[in-house]
Formats: C-alpha cells, structure tokens, sequence
C-alpha cells in the first residue's frame, strides 16, 4: 500500500524550463558565450545547475571560468526563477487531495537546496511536507544517487514498502531503481514517454489524476 509520495520539482510539479533558460543565458551573455536555445537547456537540465552549466558552456573553457558562469547564474537564478515558472495543470489539486487524504508527501531535487525550499514554499505552502535540494556539502549525493530519497524518508518515517517515487526523467527512474521503489514517470515534463519506457519507469502517467489512481485515493 503506497503512504507516501516523494516527487521531483522541476519538469514533475513545476514548469521551471523558460525561468532556468533565461538566468542559463544571462549567465552566458555575461561571460561572452553563445547563447542556447530551450530545447538546447530542456536536454541540459536534470543533474543539478552546475552540470546544467557545463553542459551550456562552450567545451574547451576552463574549470575557473564554469564556476565564474556558474556563480552568476545561481545569483541571477535565486532573483529570477519566479518570473515564469508555474506548477503543471492539476498539480495543486493533486496535492490537495493527497493531504486531504493524509498522504505525506516529499520533494526531491538537484537543483540547488536554497531554490527548492524557496520554490516549494512560494507555490505549495503546506501541501509538501519537506524539500530537499542539492547539497553534496553535507555527503547528501546528487540523484541518481539514492540518498536524498532515503533521507526525505527518514524525516518522514515510512519505509521502501509504503513509498513511490514520482518523476519525468530518466535520471528520475533510475534514482528510484537505486532507492528500491518504484516509480512513476509522467510526461508532460522535460523528456519523452519514450525516455521512460527505455528506462523501465513501472508507471508511466499523462496528467496527475492518474498519480492518484495510482495511490488509490
């Protein structure tokens, strides 16, 4: 029986893609680097910003001049990352009933664990019970590792047994593969139904209605 959700953010509750497009190319433009499309930066997000920035940066910069990119996209990001990033249709009222139904829900990110505190507090309040962002600092490993899903399930004390995962990548399936529970891959985020079933995610949704049949509330 499923009594808890974990989800991703960005590209699984949030639409965050034109927001970290913008603050990519900002960062670009002010180190004199070509810009990228949002198609370039939807294959480019889903491992954290910084593999996000040196997947953006021109391949022979060195490793003083990524961190210089990648330092002013965090600042301008953190001032921006507001302007044009929404929850998905059906998003909120998912969550609503889960809570409505005492499922406790969890998110898990590689993007940076300031923005993802910010974020989820701006657009879902009390509906998610905690949120975790990278933070490699603490020996908390970037997914696919599975440690920021062990450790949202430690605070909320439920076990692999009453856990699925919610995701739309394939860094997503994999990182529930290593945490031993099964995931749910939805499409309407930044990869394709076919990156899914190629990773062998053991649901595959087209809108968040269907999370919840899953969930059986």
């Amino acid at each position: 029986m499923i009594r808890c959700v974990i989800f991703d953010l960005d590209g699984t509750l949030l639409n965050t893609l034109e927001d970290l497009c913008d603050s990519t190319n900002f960062a670009l433009a002010q180190m004199s680097y070509p810009q990228r499309s949002l198609e370039e930066v939807r294959c480019f997000v889903g491992n954290g910003v910084r593999k996000l920035i040196e997947r953006a940066v021109p391949s022979e910069i060195d490793k003083t001049d990524v961190e210089k990119c990648l330092a002013i996209f965090k600042k301008h990001y953190s001032e921006n990352m507001y302007n044009k990033t929404a929850p998905y249709n059906g998003i909120i009222k998912m969550l609503e009933v889960l809570k409505n139904n005492e499922i406790p829900t969890a998110v898990v990110s590689n993007k940076f664990d300031a923005a993802v505190k910010e974020l989820c507090k701006k657009y879902f309040g009390n509906l998610i019970q905690i949120a975790i962002g990278e933070n490699e600092a603490e020996g908390v490993r970037k997914k696919p590792a599975p440690d920021s899903v062990l450790k949202a399930m430690r605070e909320l004390n439920v076990s692999r047994d009453d856990v699925i995962y919610v995701g739309d990548s394939e860094t997503d399936v994999q990182t529930a593969r290593n945490a031993k529970i099964d995931c749910i891959g939805c499409c309407w985020g930044f990869r394709s139904r076919e990156v899914l079933e190629k990773e062998g995610a053991k649901y595959i949704v087209e809108s968040p209605d269907e999370i919840l049949r899953i969930v059986g509330v």
